[in-house]
């Protein structure tokens, strides 16, 4: 899912890999090549404009204009394709100014093929190609929408062929599709199936054919080493908030940790709050209530009586997640009153249609906690001796007032089967917290949508708007367990052609006493342009493991094409001026920045451009 995140209220936002184009392009990247090198198919969704639909609806038309759409929505996709390249591409439900993806010939076909080369398989989401007679009502019938979606660009309908099977047969027979739009789609798959083997005399999907095709006996889905994989992952992503209070880590119950723990929410003991909508437990198993959740997940309550042996642990859920009762709260404040510790877990559990607080089609009208959370929440600080406030969830909420009176505050996005360990891990810090936000938290009166790709206007204006959109935890923000300094930022040339380059060169020190993991992030700001830009936009990152003291020189390289932008013409071009690049651990941060002045004419690329900031780290001696 390659969507950048443009309203928190979105449903699907817990699929996403945030709010930033350049973010979601380098995860994408490496998902789309690490999926490929096993000998599959990649397929990149959704195709395009999906994320920006208005009010946060699922499905609904994308509130998005030409720039937008070029400098936010299509940058991941661009990049997969043309340095992937990926061999599948999936279109969108949405429609664009009035036009539905999945029949719109000038994205699908001139767009994605005859301008960035793409040479794959253009597949239907699901039902997407009757939607065009269905709900978009731009075409008479199904084999009306069929044959649009066919001029248009999509080769594979799925999940079934309505419109693509005997019905495309017959009007082709009939003259009303011309057959060599038939033959281009054939053409495309069976050219992909071809070169993936799927075609050879002797294959069978019961025999391993090569890389990507185990047998099923011999497949391990829960091995070892795939565990240990998730552990990495979770650990890895885990975002410490705040901490302001010094509470955390709380170390273990051998050393100085807590004596009784209350562990509080609706979410703490349920293993389906780690999980995704698209996830085995919360995809397939609603539909078979009778089974058991099939793989090793431990819940938040299950990790903090592991992380902490010695503590008397005592769990109450309070309420539920999503409905109104409320008559739990009593107990919840009651245990919470009692306990050296309370760890308060709120947030989603992930379903579909509704049938969730977060997932597709559970798409919600404010960033309040779903249910009586938020009571919970107040009635729980109010007695509680300490809070560490687990927010478990799809999609960032306005936890601001609940912040800050916890004594610290935890993250943790659907963080999979090891995510209860991974959390607990951080609390008492056997785990050093090295995750950052890729979408920012919204503050107590932030409005929707809004994101901190923001121009000027778009932030606080005093005087200008009431609304303070000014957000409670920033893009890229994250805490560790020590400190670090970013400094001394400097670039190689003080001006470059508009078809140069620079390197960025800055200090990250360990300022703190014990080691962890330093995420620096580069940010462009270009003062001046023809069009309004964002006020600062990632173009690079990296993580950095430094032991307390140490300190690393980080450098960028950086091609005038990532200043690039889609100008008044619409064409993207580098123009001639200042920028200012900026080494920092937030997008709010102030970090260490330096300028650079771009000389000479203005100059148009495309999608041969640059796309990326290589980054080298080295470490520099001690003083």
């Amino acid at each position: 899912v390659l969507d950048v995140v443009r309203d928190y209220r979105w449903g699907r936002v817990e699929e996403t890999m945030g709010e930033d184009p350049h973010l979601v392009a380098e995860l994408g990247l490496a998902y789309v090549q690490g999926l490929q090198s096993a000998g599959v198919v990649a397929t990149l969704k959704h195709f395009a404009g999906y994320s920006t639909s208005r009010s946060a609806r699922n499905h609904a038309p994308a509130a998005l204009g030409p720039r937008e759409l070029a400098d936010v929505i299509l940058p991941p996709f661009e990049r997969a394709v043309v340095h992937g390249p990926v061999g599948s591409v999936m279109n969108a439900y949405n429609e664009i100014d009035g036009i539905p993806c999945g029949a719109d010939e000038r994205l699908l076909t001139e767009l994605l093929r005859e301008t960035w080369g793409f040479e794959g398989t253009v597949v239907s989401d699901y039902w997407s190609i009757a939607f065009l007679a269905s709900t978009h009502n731009i075409a008479s019938d199904v084999l009306a929408a069929a044959r649009d979606a066919l001029r248009a660009g999509i080769d594979v309908e799925l999940p079934h062929t309505s419109g693509y099977g005997e019905p495309l047969r017959q009007m082709v027979q009939d003259g009303l599709v011309p057959s060599d739009l038939l033959d281009r789609a054939a053409l495309r798959v069976l050219t992909q199936k071809a070169a993936l083997g799927l075609l050879d005399p002797d294959w069978t999907p019961a025999r391993d054919q090569g890389p990507g095709f185990e047998a099923a006996a011999a497949a391990d889905l829960d091995s070892p080493h795939n565990r240990d994989v998730a552990r990495r992952v979770a650990e890895e992503s885990v975002v410490l908030l705040d901490n302001a209070s010094g509470l955390l880590p709380l170390g273990s119950a051998a050393e100085a940790g807590p004596r009784s723990i209350a562990v509080i929410g609706p979410g703490a003991d349920d293993a389906g709050c780690l999980f995704g909508c698209y996830s085995f437990p919360n995809h397939v198993l609603p539909h078979h209530p009778g089974l058991p959740l099939g793989v090793d997940a431990p819940t938040v309550l299950d990790a903090v009586r592991t992380e902490f042996p010695g503590a008397a642990v005592r769990h109450e859920p309070g309420c539920a997640i999503r409905d109104g009762d409320a008559a739990g709260i009593a107990g919840a404040v009651a245990a919470a009153r009692e306990a050296d510790l309370t760890v308060l877990v709120v947030g989603d559990r992930s379903g579909m249609f509704g049938h969730g607080t977060s997932g597709e089609g559970c798409d919600v009208a404010t960033l309040e906690l779903p249910g009586r959370q938020g009571e919970l929440a107040h009635a729980v600080l109010d007695a509680a001796k300490a809070v560490v406030l687990v927010v478990l969830s799809g999609r960032p909420y306005a936890i601001a007032q609940y912040a800050r009176r916890a004594a610290a505050t935890v993250q943790a996005f659907f963080p999979g089967q090891a995510g209860a360990g991974a959390i607990t891990g951080v609390l008492s810090g056997r785990v050093e917290p090295s995750g950052r936000l890729p979408v920012q938290i919204p503050g107590d009166a932030a409005s929707q949508p809004g994101t901190y790709l923001a121009v000027p206007l778009a932030l606080k204006s005093d005087g200008v708007s009431n609304i303070d959109p000014t957000p409670a935890f920033a893009f890229g923000h994250g805490l560790a367990y020590t400190e670090f300094v970013i400094e001394d930022a400097r670039v190689s040339e003080a001006a470059i052609p508009t078809d140069g380059s620079v390197t960025v060169r800055a200090t990250v020190t360990n300022t703190g006493v014990r080691g962890g993991t330093a995420v620096p992030q580069l940010y462009l700001t270009d003062p001046v342009a023809s069009v309004t830009r964002p006020v600062r936009r990632l173009i690079g990152f990296t993580r950095i493991a430094l032991g307390a003291g140490e300190s690393a020189a980080v450098e960028f390289a950086v091609h005038a094409d990532l200043t690039s932008f889609t100008g008044r013409d619409l064409r993207r071009v580098v123009e001639p001026g200042r920028v200012v690049l900026t080494v920092a651990q937030s997008a709010a941060d102030p970090g260490s920045s330096a300028e650079v002045a771009l000389v000479g004419e203005a100059r148009t690329v495309d999608h041969t451009r640059v796309m990326q900031a290589p980054v080298t780290v080295a470490a520099v001696p001690a003083r």
